[in-house]
């Protein structure tokens, strides 16, 4: 079941969207800013987003330029008010895989949505995460540091492919609570510090740091 991110501030479109999407056999997560939008996407577990470009906090453009910097690749399709050519060729060279303006209908950008998740599922498959000296074959769910093979936990799995996704990124507690662990999990726990600690003692102390107040990085 394919996972869709929605990031529009308009509850009435944002709604319309969700409603139609879940209809169709989609799960769905709305984002009411460009913060939330952003926080939500970084975390990889969407196969497509569909994102507004008048956002308050941050605007679509930013949000686009900066999830495509942090190498994510799901697909984004633009809903915007915006009908100039010069904002439509900013989105696409900014990353946009489509672009619609509103009002639009429904049956559109179904249509849409459905076409750009058949094109990525036929793009090449990654199968092996590598950044320094660690690596991660997502087949057989083996991870080596420095030439060691390293036997994780589930958990310490998904936690590792969330870094190596995101290498020199830093990564907030809640966004790897929300991405390993999932948002009905308990915000205040320390269970990502004692996962951290645990992949630290498989893969080196200095695997992953620690940027004070913010999050952990695993260094690019």
């Amino acid at each position: 079941m394919n996972r869709i991110l929605i990031v529009e501030d308009e509850e009435r479109i944002a709604s319309f969207i969700e409603k139609g999407l879940r209809a169709n056999g989609f799960t769905t997560t709305v984002a009411g800013d460009g913060e939330a939008g952003h926080a939500y996407a970084l975390t990889g577990g969407f196969d497509l987003v569909v994102l507004d470009i008048g956002l308050p906090g941050r605007d679509g453009f930013t949000v686009l330029r900066e999830l495509r910097e942090a190498r994510v690749t799901a697909p984004v399709i633009v809903l915007t008010a915006r009908d100039s050519v010069r904002d439509t060729v900013a989105g696409l060279e900014g990353g946009a895989d489509d672009w619609m303006t509103k009002p639009f209908r429904f049956e559109e950008l179904l249509a849409r949505i459905r076409l750009r998740l058949r094109t990525a599922a036929r793009a090449p498959e990654v199968t092996v995460l590598r950044s320094g000296a660690l690596s991660l074959d997502l087949r057989t769910r083996r991870a080596r540091a420095h030439d060691r093979t390293v036997d994780l936990t589930a958990r310490e799995f998904v936690l590792l492919e969330l870094f190596l996704r995101h290498p020199g990124q830093v990564l907030s507690r809640e966004q790897i609570l929300s991405h390993v662990w999932g948002y009905d999990f308990d915000p205040g726990s320390n269970i990502v510090d004692v996962y951290v600690r645990a992949l630290r003692k498989k893969l080196g102390a200095d695997q992953l740091e620690t940027v004070r107040g913010m999050g952990y990085r695993l260094p690019a």
